[in-house]
């Protein structure tokens, strides 16, 4: 299949550079950062550093074409998101992707290495278009069930760039869809070693994870029971969830978790959110059940 379909698809319309707030910073850092690298500054209006940094920062951001944005944050008027992101001076500036922050620096850098700063990013982020184009397209055949479409899609991506990270979540994704897990491993196991810290090549394995937890999911019956005598028995709670999660009721499962981290985030490692992220990774970062999630979280983890 040719993967040169023209002009490239044009990327979503989301603004380059926001400035963004506490009440917004779910939706336009976290959940943009599914989609592209975000650039987070914080800064305030008497900085005179970061008022030297601003100029070099939109100047290379821009110079992406929306591979990378770029989120303002200033501290004075949001000083609960810089309380919890423990801003502890000013420029501070964070990268995220993929719902975590990759890389940070302090200071007024030199705007060469603040070019370098956001090259790296636009790198990281990737950006083939004419592969972006079939990505979509394989994208909403699976959506729309015709996973056959999709795996064919999939697979002459992968053909031409084999180090498409997309490309394997998708056809992983594709292939669970048809039950067939030992395939979706075969296909995880020729992930190339560049690759393989890439965080869609995590939400593939996430993937993989849970439909082997399904297999082995109990019934739902007595865990409810055994929660329901001891609200604090996490591991009966996130055994309950992993069989909710398993008969498809993927809501109850997240609800479950999400008590379990309120009343003790720490227990066993941080078992309950660690289960939790693979649940986000598997439905998809745009998943309405996903966003809600993520936002119920960050409310439970900075309070």
């Amino acid at each position: 299949m040719d993967l040169a379909l023209g002009q490239a698809a044009a990327r979503n319309g989301a603004a380059p550079i926001k400035d963004v707030t506490t009440a917004s910073f779910e939706t336009d850092v976290i959940a943009a950062s599914m989609e592209a690298p975000v650039i987070v500054d914080f800064w305030a209006p008497w900085c005179g550093p970061c008022k030297q940094l601003a100029p070099a920062l939109e100047k290379a951001v821009t110079a992406t074409r929306g591979k990378v944005r770029l989120a303002k944050i200033n501290i004075d008027e949001n000083p609960d998101l810089a309380q919890a992101l423990r801003i502890q001076s000013i420029p501070t500036v964070y990268a995220f992707f993929k719902g975590r922050p990759v890389d940070a620096f302090q200071g007024a850098l030199p705007e060469s290495q603040v070019k370098q700063f956001v090259d790296k990013l636009a790198a990281q982020g990737g950006g083939d278009d004419g592969i972006a184009a079939v990505l979509e397209q394989a994208q909403q055949s699976l959506d729309a069930g015709d996973t056959e479409n999709a795996i064919a899609l999939y697979r002459a991506i992968l053909g031409e760039a084999p180090e498409t990270p997309a490309a394997f979540l998708g056809l992983v994704r594709a292939l669970l869809a048809e039950d067939n897990i030992d395939e979706a491993r075969n296909v995880l196991a020729q992930v190339p070693k560049p690759i393989a810290g890439h965080a869609d090549i995590a939400a593939a394995k996430a993937a993989i994870d849970l439909a082997e937890q399904a297999s082995h999911a109990g019934p739902i019956g007595p865990l409810l029971d055994a929660v329901a005598r001891d609200p604090v028995d996490h591991q009966a709670r996130i055994d309950l969830a992993t069989a909710l999660y398993a008969a498809g009721k993927h809501q109850e499962a997240i609800d479950h978790l999400l008590d379990s981290i309120k009343r003790d985030r720490a227990w066993n490692d941080e078992e309950a959110r660690k289960q939790l992220v693979k649940y986000f990774e598997a439905r998809g970062p745009k998943d309405p059940i996903t966003v809600a999630g993520r936002r119920r979280l960050s409310s439970i983890l900075f309070s």
